[in-house]
């Protein structure tokens, strides 16, 4: 299973209103274990930084004005993602971003390129009703050392979702350890069950010995139920 954990920077929180992507990380996971392989870039949006944003992410336009566009990342970016499963914290944001992107290069949107998309935070209400699901908090009810994020980064906040991930869905994992695990137990078990058994029949003394048993009995007693249904001859 080949996953990337995604995160982006943005100039604000409405692409509807104009708000650009200004910085998009990924980082890959193979099988559970990260390979090392990632994606980061900044972009410049050619748009001004709500303020509020600012302060979010802490980038400016002053940093981004030499960075590339996303049309120049755009084709590194899709080889990238292509074909993987997308794990990201509150999905319908980023993707709205990058869906709006995507739209103004007249390219098809990420789902073409990218069906599965996992949303932890969803996944994350479902485990924890009622309690904070952002990334900070998720990160201490799982032990995942956060102290680095002073403020939003994409490719910090991928990089520790993807730690996350893994808190998340350990159950899981063991869930399936445990099925994988039945059927060769019951294999061996049912092999077992083929070996010829050993019948072993009473001697004449002990049938002797059992009848005197019933005798004592039916002196004891009016009637002996077993004796009259089976006879033993």
């Amino acid at each position: 299973m080949r996953q990337i954990f995604l995160d982006t920077e943005t100039t604000g929180l409405d692409p509807r209103q104009g708000h650009r992507i200004i910085e998009v990380a990924g980082v890959e996971m193979l099988n559970r274990r990260l390979t090392g392989n990632r994606f980061h870039r900044y972009l410049n949006p050619d748009r001004e930084i709500d303020a509020g944003a600012m302060q979010v992410h802490g980038l400016s336009s002053e940093f981004l004005q030499d960075k590339p566009r996303f049309a120049d990342i755009y084709d590194e970016l899709i080889a990238f993602m292509q074909g993987a499963e997308l794990v990201i914290h509150n999905a319908p944001f980023d993707l709205g971003f990058l869906n709006a992107e995507l739209k103004l290069l007249g390219r098809p949107p990420m789902q073409d390129s990218c069906p599965d998309v996992i949303d932890t935070l969803k996944l994350a209400k479902e485990l924890h009703p009622g309690q904070k699901n952002n990334l900070d908090a998720l990160c201490r009810r799982y032990d995942v050392d956060n102290t680095s994020r002073s403020l939003h980064g994409a490719l910090l906040d991928a990089e520790l979702l993807a730690a996350v991930y893994i808190g998340m869905t350990r159950g899981q994992e063991s869930l399936s350890m445990e099925v994988e695990a039945t059927p060769l137990h019951f294999a061996a078990t049912a092999g077992s069950l083929r070996v010829p058994l050993r019948i072993v029949t009473a001697s004449p003394e002990e049938l002797l010995q059992h009848e005197a048993v019933l005798d004592t009995l039916i002196q004891e007693s009016n009637h002996v139920m077993w004796r009259v249904a089976s006879p033993i001859q």
